[in-house]
């Protein structure tokens, strides 16, 4: 199947590359990458860690000394070129030693989420054929040994931790890494050689194992270059988690590509404060983010004056204005004078959350409300909204700082193409398609055409060469009057009333839509104000009549099928930990509605007397 894959294309060539940039070709490999990154630019700043109270640098030399004495443990533990070895561990410098280790002695890398239920990382582990395995602490290693039984081929267990009492089969790391000795010379691999499996976090059934070459990946991160380009210069804040393929090529490949500088957050609870130490001049990331930014920016408005929310109207008028001329897509207008003042009463407070020094952010994982990212391109952060899967490394298309346009998800990559299926399917064609799914040649062949075009399970359509998602193909309600209605577009119209945190559209084979929501609280409490319960919880025909009315006004442009007759306050939001959201945050449909079957079973037997 992975010969079928490759495409007579040109790679990733350094003829036309700034001379900093490592291309596709001088890397060959993913550790290349990293061995061409230090012989450029030894003494150069690669990552910055918090340890100990403070923010500790490392140089790309350094970097590569511990990845050298990783790989003498780990050649120690008899890996060989192709196995699998796996990582659970937080972003930062240790990920990259371990990973860049195994990649070193030709092993094949298995990242897992750290916060995926240890029965799921039990199988990954056992699918994968993991023999060795690093996870950040003890807790990991002892929430495991339950399901110890799942991974029949794991033969060693590194924690990250010298200070913990560990149980049998497991050792710390400084233990790990004493005495291996030096190195051996690293293993030369070839760019279609399988470099990773990253176990997609489907919502429903198994994950799958997306097998990545080399080639797959760096293609993905020199084209991606091409389109939106960094410099040496950078600062990047990570914190998606880096065993997601977005993270992984985008802030942590592209800037070793580059040689940039990555700053590893401490924790998303200390985002805020990280992001005004590091003053980051880009960071990759997913819509929550800036959702959340949207919503706390709101409620400082709606506790605000009326000049404040003028002003703030204002600003993003004008600031989207200039933005349009600068593209080329709107007339120069007299309030464009009115911009510098506006950007420093407005644009430089909002900017000043993310750091102060935020130029860009690429946005992908999900949809991006067009109104947060209007406002964020308005007030001085350029959104590059952007579309990928792991399946293809994984960008599909990106915006580019030029015919930059935030209602879409960019044209393809360079060097990719794209085409619309005649059931409206977005397929794509291109070096960084995935060789496959691991052990399952037959989920391969269902997505993988005859012709090497992968069908993405999206629905799309292209405008004037810019690629905008319509919808999921799989992701259809069919009601019992037999109407088929795709819930995305809906509850991402819902989801743009910032009283709505959460929403899932239910109706399968039932007589009508009906919606379960998790309401914010504080914009609930403010909306309430003495006329409602002052919790949304407490339901009754007054409260559903409120939130039918919010809802309806969202709907009002939809088509007479999207009409919501009842909805449902849940009162936790569905997280990750609790199984109802996958590691990248989109909700298992399957598994809320068996939790919530009670709720839903209410909406369908009681007469709605809203």
């Amino acid at each position: 199947m992975a010969e079928g894959n490759r495409q007579d294309r040109v790679t990733g060539t350094g003829a036309d590359a700034p001379p900093y940039l490592v291309s596709a070709e001088e890397a060959v490999s993913l550790h290349g990458l990293l061995c061409a990154r230090v012989a450029r630019t030894p003494d150069a700043i690669a990552y910055r860690e918090h340890n100990n109270g403070s923010w500790h640098p490392f140089t790309w030399r350094e970097t590569m000394e511990g990845v050298r004495r990783y790989q003498a443990a780990l050649h120690r533990c008899g890996v060989a070129p192709g196995d699998r070895v796996a990582l659970r561990a937080k972003n930062g410098v240790p990920w990259v030693l371990f990973e860049q280790a195994a990649l070193a002695l030709g092993c094949v890398l298995v990242p897992l989420y750290v916060m995926d239920r240890a029965e799921n990382v039990a199988w990954v582990l056992g699918n994968a054929g993991a023999r060795v395995l690093m996870v950040d602490d003890a807790d990991m290693w002892e929430e495991l040994l339950p399901h110890r039984h799942l991974a029949p081929d794991l033969e060693t267990v590194v924690v990250h931790d010298d200070k913990a009492d560990l149980s049998p089969g497991a050792v710390s790391i400084s233990t790990w890494l004493d005495g291996a000795g030096a190195p051996p010379d690293p293993h030369h691999a070839e760019p279609d050689d399988l470099a990773t499996i990253i176990y997609t976090s489907g919502t429903t059934g198994r994950p799958k194992g997306v097998m990545l070459s080399h080639r797959n990946i760096l293609d993905n991160c020199f084209h991606g270059q091409r389109r939106l380009p960094i410099s040496p210069e950078e600062r990047l804040l990570s914190f998606l988690p880096l065993c997601h393929a977005l993270e992984r090529t985008c802030g942590y490949y592209v800037p070793m590509m580059a040689g940039a500088s990555v700053a590893f957050a401490r924790s998303v609870s200390d985002l805020p404060e990280d992001l005004l130490t590091i003053q980051p001049t880009c960071i990759i990331t997913v819509p929550r983010i800036f959702e959340r930014l949207h919503r706390r920016v709101l409620d400082a408005l709606a506790q605000g004056t009326a000049v404040k929310r003028l002003l703030f109207d204002a600003a993003v008028n004008v600031g989207w204005s200039r933005f349009l001329r600068r593209q080329g897509r709107g007339p120069w207008r007299a309030s464009h004078l009115l911009g510098p003042i506006l950007d420093q009463l407005v644009g430089r407070k909002i900017r000043s959350r993310l750091g102060g020094q935020l130029q860009g952010a690429l946005c992908g994982g999900a949809a991006l409300r067009f109104d947060i990212a209007r406002m964020l391109v308005a007030t001085g952060v350029e959104i590059s909204h952007s579309y990928g899967l792991t399946e293809c490394s994984p960008g599909v298309s990106v915006n580019g700082p030029e015919g930059n346009r935030p209602d879409t998800v960019g044209p393809p990559v360079p060097e990719s193409t794209v085409r619309i299926a005649s059931d409206g399917e977005l397929c794509v064609r291109s070096t960084s398609v995935m060789l496959g799914y691991w052990r399952n040649e037959e989920a391969t062949r269902k997505v993988i055409d005859d012709e090497g075009w992968l069908h993405t399970g999206d629905l799309a359509r292209l405008d004037d060469g810019y690629v905008v998602i319509t919808g999921r193909k799989k992701e259809i309600i069919v009601l019992a009057t037999g109407t088929k209605v795709p819930p995305g577009d809906i509850e991402e119209a819902i989801l743009n009333d910032p009283l709505f945190e959460q929403v899932l559209l239910v109706g399968e084979g039932r007589p009508y839509l009906s919606v379960l929501a998790f309401v914010d609280s504080r914009t609930w409490r403010r909306k309430a104000r003495g006329q409602l319960p002052d919790d949304a919880t407490a339901g009754g025909p007054e409260v559903e009549r409120f939130l039918l009315e919010r809802v309806a006004t969202r709907l009002a442009g939809f088509t007479g099928h999207a009409r919501v007759h009842r909805i449902a306050v849940v009162p936790a939001p569905w997280t990750v930990e609790s199984g109802l959201l996958t590691p990248t945050l989109k909700p298992r449909r399957r598994r809320i509605e068996e939790a919530h079957a009670e709720e839903i079973q209410r909406m369908y037997e009681e007469t709605c007397t809203a």
